[in-house]
Parts: structure tokens; sequence; C-alpha cells
């Protein structure tokens, strides 16, 4: 199979999962849906940089 049709077999598959599960089911990697959540921040630098958000949402 050529990088082309592997491609395009991805990019099938990925609306498929779209298109059953709703979007943001499944994305590329770097792909980001981008939700703003305020968060309340812990104390704890290290636990706030883990969640990812800065605290608890």
């Amino acid at each position: 199979m050529t990088t082309e049709g592997k491609t395009k077999a991805l990019e099938t598959t990925l609306a498929q999962i779209r298109k059953r599960y709703g979007e943001g089911a499944i994305m590329r990697l770097g792909d980001s849906a981008g939700l703003d959540v305020e968060a309340i921040p812990t104390g704890c630098l290290a636990l706030d940089m883990a969640l990812g958000i800065g605290g608890v949402p």
C-alpha cells in the first residue's frame, strides 16, 4: 500500500469514528479541541502541572 493509500485509509477511518461517536472522540496527535477550563490551584506546583490545567477544575 502506498503512502497516499495509507493516508486516505486513515482519513476514512477517522471520519467513520467521528460520525459514529461524535467530534472529539478521536483526533491526530497535536490536534486539540482547546477547551477553556477554570481551575483552582492546589498549592502544589508539581500536581498543578501534572493535571495540565494548573489546578483542579
